[in-house]
């Protein structure tokens, strides 16, 4: 009989990638438990709302009744994507991060354990561990050293996850990913941000020096070793998710803009955001060992192809941009 994997947080970026990943090869039942956030976008799962193998439940994780609800049939499996994501949101409104980060993954813990669920895979975030210098990699040895409410509140959701495997045992799976890039990502978030805004002939906003680093994954890869955690992962185990990419922002930025024809006279420095990290790395020897996980996609195809999806679905960013973003995007960038 084909598994029943709940995918919180489905109608977001990375959520409804994996969504599409697992229906298109994968002998399993989908129920996306998706609140509709501002991130949330049903038009992101549009081709599947047909398939008889996909169930979306609207709710929020931090409720318990709508979390009950999700679990009133048989779910083998969770992946937990839902959450606050946005480093510069939760410096405007810490409230958010810490009810769905912390209260809705501690919902669908206590729900999960009741249901007696074969594998709980909390989707994490490298930004917990910090800052690195100019040397070195995060292992999952890393201590945790969060340095916004995002990352603190992704910590706290870490820990609480992983003291149900030491408590209850609980078969719990941390994973922690570097920055991800590809198709249905908001564009709040740098690359779809870029992309867009050079589109619209629009400035580009650049924090700082331009210098940080980040290491960059291609959406489907991410989706790709999740799956094999969720399949293969080791109950109370962290598996860092990385693909040895990193990349300073500003490079980002220049390559988009010579990817798109556009001038680097549309980038434009404003004002740091408050901790900003300076740089991360992942060390992801752990997956590939103990999983086989290895990059499928690198950097130069996956950014092109991206670039591209932006260009084709115009409509599909022009209608966020549009609504509550807008107001958003003013607060943010005005007068830096």
């Amino acid at each position: 009989m084909a598994k029943q994997i709940l995918v919180t947080g489905g109608c977001g970026f990375i959520g409804s990638n994996f969504i599409h990943y697992l229906l298109s090869g994968h002998d399993c039942n989908v129920t996306n438990l998706d609140k509709l956030t501002y991130a949330g976008n049903l038009d992101n799962l549009r081709d599947v709302e047909g398939n008889p193998r996909y169930t979306f439940v609207k709710g929020d994780i931090a409720d318990r009744a709508d979390v009950e609800a999700a679990f009133a049939a048989k779910i083998d499996g969770v992946v937990n994507f839902a959450a606050e994501t946005h480093v510069d949101r939760s410096i405007l409104d810490p409230d958010a991060f810490v009810a769905t980060n912390i209260t809705g993954t501690y919902r669908l813990l206590e729900a999960a354990r009741k249901a007696g669920v074969d594998k709980f895979v909390q989707i994490s975030t490298d930004e917990v561990y910090g800052s690195l210098g100019a040397s070195g990699k995060f292992s999952e040895e890393t201590p945790l050293s969060p340095n916004s409410p995002y990352s603190a509140s992704k910590a706290s959701a870490d820990m609480l996850a992983l003291s149900y495997f030491r408590t209850f045992g609980m078969p719990v799976v941390v994973t922690r990913c570097s920055n991800n890039y590809g198709p249905y990502q908001f564009p709040e978030k740098l690359i779809p941000l870029l992309v867009t805004n050079a589109l619209e002939e629009k400035q580009l906003p650049v924090y700082g020096d331009g210098l940080n680093v980040r290491d960059w994954i291609h959406v489907i890869d991410h989706c790709r070793a999740v799956h094999m955690v969720l399949e293969g992962g080791t109950p109370g185990a962290v598996y860092n998710i990385g693909a040895d990419n990193e990349r300073a922002n500003i490079e980002i930025v220049k390559g988009i803009l010579a990817a798109l024809g556009k001038p680097e006279s549309l980038i434009t420095y404003v004002k740091d955001r408050p901790g900003h990290d300076r740089r991360y790395a992942i060390d992801a020897t752990k997956i590939r060992r103990e999983l086989g996980f290895e990059v499928s996609i690198p950097f130069g195809r996956g950014i092109e192809e991206t670039v591209r999806w932006y260009v084709e679905n115009r409509g599909w960013w022009e209608r966020i941009k549009s609504g509550e973003y807008a107001a958003y995007y003013e607060v943010m960038y005005k007068g830096r």
